[in-house]
Order: C-alpha cells, then structure tokens, then sequence
C-alpha cells in the first residue's frame, strides 16, 4: 500500500519536498513506516527516531496499524521557548 506522509521543519528540508509517498505492506503499522522513512533519509534518521506521527489529527503510537487513505504527518521535535 502507498502511504502519503506530510512532512515539517528540517526533514521536509532534508526531504526537498513536503510530502513523501512510502510504499508498505497491507497491515504496516507506525513503526514500519519510520523505519522505512529512516532508511530513505539516512542522513536525519536519528531525528525520524524521535519524531511523533500523526494520523488523522492525533498523535499515534508505534504499533498503529496505518491505512492508504490515512492523513499521516511527521512531526520532527520541536525546541524553543
């Protein structure tokens, strides 16, 4: 299945575009995906690792299962005050 994954910040820089499409097995859950998006993107996989996934407008665990017509967005780490 085709995962369409919005992307924020300094891994949609890193990306060079603001959506990336993931293609993965029926039945993949978060952590699938994050791996998947770690090994497309070696140089930031470290921030992938610590990044929250969003589906469908609320933050999901690891062990979601996703689906091709999800609204999926990651969401890299934020500092500041």
């Amino acid at each position: 299945m085709k995962v369409s994954v919005r992307l924020f910040a300094a891994v949609r820089d890193a990306a060079g575009c603001p959506l990336m499409d993931v293609e993965l097995p029926e039945g993949a859950d978060v952590a699938q995906l994050r791996r998947e998006m770690s090994e497309r993107l070696p140089d930031i996989s470290d921030l992938i690792g610590r990044a929250m996934f969003a589906l469908d407008n609320r933050y999901a665990t690891d062990t979601e299962k996703l689906s091709p017509n999800a609204d999926v967005a990651l969401i890299p780490p934020v500092s500041g005050g």
